[in-house]
């Protein structure tokens, strides 16, 4: 169809306004499942200390008539400790910028610090839930809290290897590396209920989040759902000692799949999250977004890792 004669166009408008949406459309992972489902406690210096202990040896047999106490010796609690890192994120904006009138944006530096606030949760996030070895650090070195990977040994379940040690050492990676299995899964659970833990919490990266949602007692269940839904997912895996909650993550390691109580994970912090204005040289602000925290796992015994799994 030809062009009507002489009919001014786009193509030669030079005073068209623009069209730009009030909306930013932002999809980077955000969320911090561990951070956001242990405690919370604040502390009081760079190296901070909690105890734990055990139960005396289970006794069956029974005391004869008339029988003479033998005096128990007394259970001494265990003394542990980890160290509180810094993370920071931080924002400049010019002058210019700060007086212009940016899109979906109340301002240009509000904007900014509402970007580095979420990236530096994600920051923390990745921190706590890996395997990081405690580091004390010094002048040139930056302190590290022991993430949760680190602190895991007594109901650990590697493919071969060093057992992990615990006490925020990093444990050693297998070279070999296997599928994730229901039978894996069950028997860090057992392991865990023998040693009276509880976790009600499953971490893992979106293979094998995938790889749960098909195991096979996955396709035994009974479920009324719409014609046009198709059911693939498992979000809670119920077993012989409790249920689990089933969260993929982005910043746990795809390799590790962590089984978590959150009554015995807290954050602790020196700081929280605080704004700090950064002194303006020139004509540009700076404003700084800093946190001094690290991780307590209050008994190590109530969580399992399985580790060394295939990661696609």
């Amino acid at each position: 169809m030809a062009k009507v004669t002489n009919a001014f166009d786009t193509y030669s408008a030079t005073a068209d306004r623009e069209d730009l949406s009030n909306i930013i459309y932002n999809i980077s992972p955000m969320q911090t499942p561990f951070m956001s489902s242990i405690g919370k406690r604040s502390i009081r210096n760079v190296v901070f200390d909690w105890q734990t202990e055990v139960l005396p040896t289970v006794v069956a047999t029974g005391q004869l008539e008339g029988f003479e106490l033998s005096r128990a010796a007394a259970t001494a609690t265990a003394r542990v400790s980890n160290v509180a890192m810094i993370s920071s994120r931080d924002a400049t904006v010019t002058g210019s910028q700060d007086a212009s009138d940016p899109a979906g944006k109340r301002s240009e530096m509000a904007h900014q610090l509402a970007i580095m606030a979420k990236a530096l949760k994600r920051d923390m996030e990745e921190a706590l839930c890996q395997k990081g070895a405690k580091t004390t650090g010094d002048a040139t070195t930056p302190r590290v809290t022991g993430g949760f990977e680190s602190w895991i040994k007594t109901n650990f379940n590697n493919q071969t290897g060093t057992a992990p040690t615990g006490n925020g050492v990093a444990p050693t990676d297998s070279g070999t590396l296997r599928d994730l299995t229901e039978a894996l899964l069950k028997v860090s659970l057992q392991k865990c209920f023998a040693n009276g833990g509880e976790p009600s919490l499953a971490i893992c990266g979106p293979h094998n989040k995938q790889v749960i949602s098909g195991f096979t007692g996955r396709t035994q269940a009974r479920q009324n759902i719409d014609a046009n839904t198709v059911e693939a997912s498992v979000a809670v895996y119920s077993s012989d000692f409790g249920e689990l909650k089933i969260v993929p993550s982005n910043r746990s390691r795809e390799r590790s799949l962590l089984l978590v109580d959150p009554e015995y994970a807290k954050v602790a912090y020196l700081r929280d999250f605080k704004t700090v204005d950064i002194a303006t040289i020139g004509d540009a602000q700076t404003k700084m977004i800093v946190v001094e925290y690290g991780l307590e796992v209050s008994n190590e015994a109530a969580h399992s890792i399985v580790s060394d799994l295939n990661i696609s």
